[in-house]
């Protein structure tokens, strides 16, 4: 028995002349927890829906367990859109009731009630519209789990909550993954993306770097900037194009040679060296480079 559990092969969606999806590669196995990062417009949510089967594709195959996405294969997938999936004229427990009746496990709303996660469960008779973010979206988890699917996607899970909300629902994602499942997660909170297993990076519809954070980032520099006047050394540094940002009172270039970053200083007084990037920087440089090409 494979412990592949989804797989996109040179998969290329299409809206018109615009393309969304270009040629992507990717894959999800039992007990991994596969982390897909870009930014806004990268092709994330498309390819998401295109592995789920809510999108045909232009090109390319994708299955899921091993055969084309469908209602059967889909039984087995836990998924939380960016939109939560939630009925907000619904309590958590009638959505739960409802969630477990489409997945054929119907019951009474004391088994739904069981099912809810602690902190939800004062909430269980006020409906979701009315709910905090951070339980919302605990609730939305708590809905994709309930039939102990094969496959987590989540999209965007943890977007808009605190750091503890956060750090509970990530707790949520290892023990999924310990239990046996696999999960694609997409984020845009690096810090987040260090938690998968392996990453894979979008930009401009395309896969552009894949692997462990440490080897996404590999021997990767950036420039530092020690400057007086670091405000003005700052500013220099904008008008010239070279993006910089400030860590304590220095700055950091990711995507500019010392020379480059020099030539920009001009007459600013300032010192500087190389530091090893991280991965919020190397994502950085990934996604300026794919934008560059895609201009040419």
């Amino acid at each position: 028995m494979t412990d592949m559990l989804a797989q996109c092969d040179a998969v290329t969606r299409r809206f018109g002349r615009f393309t969304a999806v270009d040629g992507v590669d990717l894959q999800v196995r039992q007990t991994e927890v596969v982390g897909l990062l870009g930014a806004n417009g990268a092709g994330k949510t498309t390819l998401i829906r295109l592995l789920l089967g809510l999108l045909p594709a232009t090109g390319g195959d994708v299955q899921l367990f091993g055969a084309a996405p469908s209602r059967q294969t889909r039984q087995r997938i836990g998924y939380v859109p960016q939109s939560l999936g939630l009925y907000d004229d619904l309590t958590p427990v009638e959505n739960l009731a409802f969630s477990a009746a489409v997945f054929g496990h119907r019951g009474r709303n004391g088994a739904a009630v069981a099912a809810l996660p602690e902190e939800v469960r004062c909430y269980s008779r006020v409906v979701v519209g009315d709910l905090p973010l951070g339980i919302q979206r605990r609730l939305a988890f708590a809905q994709a789990l309930a039939h102990q699917p094969d496959l987590l996607v989540l999209d965007e899970p943890t977007s808009g909550v605190d750091p503890l909300a956060r750090a509970r629902l990530w707790e949520t994602i290892a023990e999924a993954a310990a239990a046996g499942a696999g999960v694609l997660v997409t984020t845009h909170y690096m810090e987040e993306a260090q938690e998968c297993t392996r990453l894979v990076v979008m930009a401009e519809g395309r896969v552009v770097a894949q692997g462990t954070a440490a080897e996404i980032v590999g021997d990767t520099h950036v420039c530092v900037v020690d400057a007086p006047d670091w405000a003005r050394a700052f500013d220099a540094l904008e008008s010239a194009g070279l993006p910089a940002a400030l860590a304590g009172r220095t700055l950091r270039v990711p995507d500019a040679s010392a020379a480059d970053v020099r030539r920009a200083l001009g007459s600013v007084t300032a010192a500087l060296s190389t530091a090893p990037a991280t991965l919020e920087e190397r994502f950085f440089q990934l996604t300026l480079s794919a934008a560059r090409k895609t201009a040419e």
